[in-house]
């Protein structure tokens, strides 16, 4: 990695995190979280438990490279061609750490009402082992991660905003991640930057 900023690197059991705190300086953190959240074409997705439909809580948006299809808590996601902020910041990510990444998942988090369950990204079309790349922009939330198989192995990340959250490419094989609910707090939008190397026809 070439550029120069503060690391915190979490040596795991089977995985491993590189936490950037300071990736964008406030200014950019607070001017991408204001268009970004204005600007993408937000819905709320819909998954299916013991045969009936829930709503997401949370927004989300799909972006990325032509082409790329994406099945994701059971909806199914066509790429939006990227805007020019989400492909500055994918830009920043290829450039200076070396990352392969043609597409985004963009979660709006309206409130601290709105939050993530237990789940791994770990869906085919992200081929053996991918690695997520995460951007926070607006509310600091705790990301919470849990070990598949070590009952004790679990932590959490306060993730601040323009901060940057790389998972390694072990991590999801063998952890989970959530973002709990959280009182008393604003939005927030993430950005999961990642590769898809096995796209969906349909």
């Amino acid at each position: 990695m070439s550029r120069k900023s503060t690391l915190r690197i979490e040596c795991l059991p089977d995985g491993a995190l590189i936490y950037i705190p300071d990736f964008l300086v406030p200014a950019q953190a607070s001017s991408y979280f204001d268009q970004l959240r204005q600007s993408l074409a937000w819905e709320q997705s819909e998954i299916r438990l013991y045969g009936k439909s829930h709503k997401i809580p949370r927004l989300n948006a799909w972006y990325g490279e032509p082409g790329i299809h994406y099945r994701y808590s059971g909806t199914d996601f066509t790429a939006i061609p990227w805007t020019a902020e989400l492909a500055s910041i994918r830009d920043r990510l290829v450039d200076e750490y070396d990352l392969t990444l043609n597409s985004v998942l963009a979660n709006y988090y309206r409130d601290g009402q709105d939050a993530m369950g237990w789940h791994a990204d770990n869906e085919p079309e992200l081929g053996a082992a991918p690695v997520i790349a995460t951007v926070s922009l607006g509310a600091k939330r705790t990301l919470r991660l849990r070990h598949n198989r070590r009952e004790q192995a679990s932590f959490g990340v306060d993730l601040a905003p323009g901060s940057l959250l790389i998972m390694g490419p072990s991590l999801q094989g063998a952890w989970q991640h959530s973002l709990p609910r959280r009182v008393n707090t604003g939005p927030r939008v993430s950005l999961t930057f990642r590769q898809v190397v096995h796209s969906r026809t349909s």
